[in-house]
């Protein structure tokens, strides 16, 4: 016993202590990650799905939302959505072709949309997040800065609509969409960040352009449920589609560089 103890002294024994601590971390960090998006689905065998590891695949969790209900994961739903895609090749992890008739509403690359849940993101104090300026109250625009009747072009440098509003984030002061007045009689939300603002000489003359949509691809932009909210579903799926456009929008978009 003395000659073991010989050989061991206060900086081993940290430093043994350390990396258990460490591997212990990994293991706890994998399992935690894995709360969502699992079970994975096989590429090859669709519909057929891969084995949870018994170590880094956690056991159910109940986390309690703000709003008094709770949810479990992970939950063992697997995602019910059709998907309208097709592997460029037969091996596991293959870039996916979309197949449907339009691409930009397939859910695939930057066009991918999780499934949240289908109602309004609230704020702390339990109020609607987002809203437009003509019900979110105490929100105001200069008149110098008002985009509002600016006209809306698409990547081919033709209308696409006007905007008729803006929809503030009132949880963290920003604005988030543009609400946009097409010719055919919808309303749609433009994201922020996906506008190109050119502001004109006079107040109230300038436009927005959109690179990432064509002027008529604005007819198919996810509607929403009710006019003067967003639910988390549909923000998900409208984003999502700009998103898409920036990669499907045109054909040479979707071709390889070289």
């Amino acid at each position: 016993m003395r000659e073991i103890m010989g050989y061991i002294d206060v900086a081993q024994v940290t430093i043994w202590l350390f990396w258990i601590f460490f591997a212990g971390l990994v293991v706890y960090l994998r399992r935690e990650d894995r709360r969502e998006g699992y079970p994975l689905e096989s590429d090859t065998h669709p519909g057929k799905f891969l084995p949870p590891s018994l170590v880094f695949f956690p056991a159910p969790k109940t986390f309690h939302l703000s709003n008094g209900t709770t949810v479990q994961a992970p939950n063992g739903r697997p995602d019910g959505r059709v998907l309208a895609a097709r592997p460029t090749a037969k091996f596991p992890g293959a870039p996916l072709a979309p197949t449907g008739a339009n691409p930009m509403l397939d859910s695939i690359g930057p066009g991918s949309w999780a499934e949240r849940v289908d109602a309004p993101e609230m704020s702390y104090d339990n109020h609607i997040k987002i809203l437009p300026v003509r019900v979110a109250t105490g929100y105001a625009v200069s008149a110098e800065e008002d985009p509002r009747g600016y006209d809306v072009i698409g990547a081919d440098m033709k209308v696409a609509g006007k905007i008729v509003d803006l929809w503030v984030d009132r949880s963290e002061a920003l604005l988030r969409y543009f609400e946009v007045a097409l010719p055919n009689g919808r309303n749609v939300l433009l994201p922020v960040t996906f506008s190109d603002i050119k502001r004109g000489v006079k107040p109230g003359v300038g436009r927005i352009k959109v690179e990432a949509l064509l002027a008529s691809q604005f007819a198919d932009v996810p509607a929403l449920r009710k006019p003067d909210s967003v639910t988390r579903l549909e923000e998900e799926k409208i984003c999502a589609y700009y998103g898409a456009g920036t990669l499907y929008a045109t054909p040479h978009r979707a071709e390889p560089l070289l």
